[in-house]
């Protein structure tokens, strides 16, 4: 079909924390090399923010470097860590707190900020566009521009107006060819294009698998006599069960405000686990309880986060474009960050890409001299002292791979001469349902753990429910074929939103997709052991809308 075109010097997928970092460098340096630069980000999400979640605690150190004054600028980063503690939950009731000098340094957090990730994307957004940088929200990058040369050359945004059977409703709009000289793509976790790179172009041909987890937060009002601004709780063991990893958290922010979350990694082994209930009865520990009771939830979301590192760092080049952030895998699962790792990818590809689009000869094809840039960074280096960390919790649990961790980053300062490898993908991890016992959750009370569907509620999730389901099945059959039978279908336990079910009637089961539900967390593409289902983009501006996540 005829789509309006347009085309600009560099294109950005993605206004997170690595997209608008690029933006924003590419516009400085043209600045100060008196150069014109068309710069344009894309972002799916309603408006920028919308469909940010992290923790987040902030390291500034790729922030300094790309806005020195960032406080006179008035960053939205005011709440800085004042304590950190860490504790070994033992069950339901008890915990050990540790001493600070058994905590491996990397998950110290002084000189940090207690921050909303999506606010401080909103304030990136409006420095871009004080720079010159075309920002547009509510546009989705849906599938990939390649040229004759198999150089990716854009993307095309997804159609508006199309009903669930794939026709054209009156209010259909096609979606518009963005050209661009280089692309860059900043997607966040299983960005949907990155995976289609990683495939297209063997990206990930000589790394290990990539592994994941899924981090599920919620925001709460508190008493202002329990509140603390600056305190920062991270625990790990229960309610995880043997087999399971992950770690929760609790940050005072500010305005009497705390988030409250659980981080379970993706490679756990009993089909039966649900991480929403997982969360909901953590929240009933008396560490977290005692800051909770009295207060009252105001948000709910969940996300993937990237965390297999090093090791599973995939070629970030390839020809017209760059894999940037958390669609390469850039967090530093030792420190629990990703915000100052995307940043700082974003600064060296726009780094990169400037120096190619301003040199005497042709501009190459492929920003080789990227990857130079990289592994001479600081990025580099934190995220090769921490490539043990992540396997060592694998393979040992979190008591042994802890005390390893802890001689790898306060003994050896990461540089350890070994290097531990984790080379089974997460989806493939599961135990057949037989070989288990099914797990039962407590019901939530309605005051501290609630249900999923008031939880979807405060994500402000919305979807046009008339348009093609986003979340596709290569065999429509095989859910009940070969899930059901082997792993009772764990794809209503590990979705946070209630987004799949296995429904029975009169005698008959079938497998239901409540697409409208889906807060994009990815999970479903990530953790199905037959990886049958994959997440594409609906249409724009659907999904959640976190206000300050």
């Amino acid at each position: 079909m005829d789509r309006e075109v347009l085309d600009v010097d560099v294109l950005v997928v993605g206004a997170g924390p690595a997209g608008l970092a690029a933006a924003c460098r590419l516009m400085q340096l043209a600045g100060e090399a008196g150069q014109e630069l068309n710069v344009c980000v894309v972002e799916k999400g309603s408006e920028v923010g919308a469909h940010i979640l992290s923790g987040a605690i902030l390291e500034t150190r790729a922030l300094d470097e790309l806005f020195p004054d960032w406080k006179d600028l008035g960053a939205p980063v005011q709440t800085q860590v004042t304590h950190d503690e860490v504790y070994l939950f033992r069950d339901d009731q008890d915990s050990i707190k540790l001493p600070n000098a058994f905590v491996p340094r990397t998950m110290h957090n002084q000189g940090n900020y207690v921050i909303s990730l999506g606010n401080f994307c909103r304030w990136l957004a409006e420095q871009a566009e004080n720079l010159g940088v075309d920002i547009f929200p509510g546009f989705n990058a849906a599938s990939l521009l390649l040229d004759d040369d198999n150089r990716v050359a854009g993307v095309v945004t997804g159609d508006m107006g199309v009903d669930a059977e794939g026709q054209a409703k009156s209010s259909f709009t096609p979606g518009m060819e963005l050209r661009a000289r280089y692309t860059l793509f900043a997607e966040g976790c299983r960005g949907h294009l990155g995976k289609e790179l990683l495939t297209h172009y063997q990206l990930d041909k000589n790394s290990d698998p990539q592994h994941y987890g899924l981090g599920i937060k919620e925001l709460w009002d508190i008493d202002p006599d329990k509140h603390h601004p600056g305190l920062v709780v991270h625990g790990a063991g229960w309610p995880l069960q043997e087999g399971t990893s992950g770690g929760s958290f609790l940050y005072h922010a500010e305005d009497n405000q705390v988030v409250v979350g659980l981080i379970v990694d993706l490679n756990y082994s009993n089909p039966y686990v649900s991480p929403f209930d997982e969360f909901q009865r953590m929240k009933h520990h008396p560490q977290f309880k005692q800051y909770l009771e009295g207060g009252k939830r105001v948000s709910y979301g969940a996300r993937a986060i990237t965390k297999g590192g090093f090791n599973s760092l995939p070629k970030m080049t390839f020809p017209g474009g760059l894999l940037l952030g958390c669609d390469a895998g850039t967090l530093d699962f030792s420190k629990i960050k990703g915000t100052h790792t995307a940043m700082k990818s974003g600064l060296l590809g726009a780094e990169s890409v400037f120096s190619a689009l301003t040199q005497t000869e042709e501009a190459p094809a492929e920003l080789e001299d990227f990857t130079e840039r990289f592994q001479a960074s600081w990025l580099y280096e934190e995220l090769f002292r921490s490539r043990n960390f992540g396997p060592a919790l694998h393979r040992w649990g979190i008591v042994l791979g802890g005390a390893f961790n802890y001689l790898d980053q306060n003994w050896f300062r990461g540089r350890m001469p070994l290097t531990l490898r984790d080379t089974r993908p997460d989806y493939a991890q599961l135990q057949k349902a037989s070989a288990v016992e099914p797990l039962t959750y407590p019901k939530p009370d309605g005051v501290i753990s609630f249900d999923k569907l008031s939880s979807v509620y405060l994500s402000n999730t919305h979807h046009e429910e008339d348009q093609p389901c986003h979340l596709k099945l290569q065999d429509s059959e095989l859910p009940l074929q070969k899930n059901w039978p082997e792993f009772a279908e764990p794809a209503q336990r590990y979705c946070p939103a209630g987004v799949y079910e296995v429904l029975e009637e009169a005698g008959k089961l079938s497998f239901q997709i409540n697409a409208q539900n889906c807060v994009h967390c990815k999970t479903c593409d990530i953790k199905d052991p037959s990886q049958n289902i994959t997440w594409v983009t609906p249409e724009a501006g659907g999904g959640p809308n976190y206000p300050n996540m």
